[in-house]
């Protein structure tokens, strides 16, 4: 486990490019037939990485967490970023294609994830925040989820929004989570941008080809900053920081929350003109 400690928005004009990647860009919880994961402590979130591949891969606990099982004080909402695969938890196996999405609560004890072919990996994103309450063990499969359609093609940024834990949906204590798909010729994936003071959000982004990029904004309104972020890279978004992007080609990105509040809307909107 990486260890990420948290930043104050002051810092950010006297970080150079590798400062801003070291802070903010996670570029390494993906390999295959590994576990990874980074604390931040933007949160105490935790953001972890799981390729299965000719074996399953145990969900365990880390130095940093001082409990013995991962989940003891935590909660997760699991996405499947890569192929055909299923989480097990405590028994009981729930079937993962592609986009699916997975709530685990605090309590759960053995956690294992594996592919269903081992030439096409699953990818198992887990975004996981204390928890101080346990609710039950929730699939939601890819499309099943709470469907938003947001923005337009005359403004570059016509979405899908696939909302699988929040308020109004799988319950949980802090979590929120979803993924988003953006249009055919739509490449920004929020306008306006917003922050919201309330909570840390991460974005993972995913089916980004080889040859294409994701130009990631962050930083404070009036002293914006951007990362290049490639294909199953997150960046983890302080609750100051606000955060959009457009790629040079199609993609989609998993977001997820945690802090005071649940409600989506909760945001506060930057105008185009107001940015600097």
């Amino acid at each position: 486990m990486e260890l990420r400690h948290a930043t104050h928005p002051t810092q950010v004009p006297t970080f150079d490019t590798a400062a801003l990647r070291e802070n903010y860009l996670v570029d390494n919880l993906f390999a295959a037939g590994e576990l990874r994961a980074t604390y931040t402590h933007e949160d105490r979130i935790v953001l972890a990485g799981a390729v299965p591949t000719d074996s399953a891969i145990r969900m365990t606990s880390f130095d940093q967490l001082r409990t013995e099982i991962f989940f003891e004080r935590r909660e997760a909402g699991i996405v499947n970023v890569g192929g055909s695969g299923s989480v097990t938890v405590d028994g009981e196996r729930h079937p993962m294609e592609k986009g699916s999405c997975l709530y685990v609560g605090r309590g759960a004890v053995e956690v294992d994830f594996a592919s269903d072919a081992a030439g096409d990996p699953a990818a198992f994103y887990v975004f996981s925040a204390p928890a101080h309450a346990s609710y039950p063990t929730t699939l939601t499969r890819a499309g099943e989820g709470t469907r938003r359609q947001l923005g337009s093609s005359e403004t570059s940024n016509e979405r899908t929004i696939n909302q699988y834990i929040h308020a109004d949906g799988v319950r949980s204590c802090q979590v929120v989570m979803g993924v988003t798909e953006l249009q055919t010729g739509s490449m920004w994936n929020t306008m306006p941008a917003h922050t919201h003071d309330r909570r840390t959000e991460c974005y993972l982004y995913f089916d980004v080809a080889p040859e294409h990029r994701v130009v990631h904004i962050m930083g404070e309104p009036t002293e914006s900053r951007h990362l290049i972020v490639a294909d199953r890279e997150a960046v983890i978004s302080p609750s100051w920081s606000l955060h959009c992007g457009f790629g040079t080609g199609s993609y989609s990105f998993v977001w997820a929350m945690a802090g005071e509040n649940q409600a989506f809307d909760d945001m506060d909107h930057v105008q185009p003109s107001e940015l600097r």
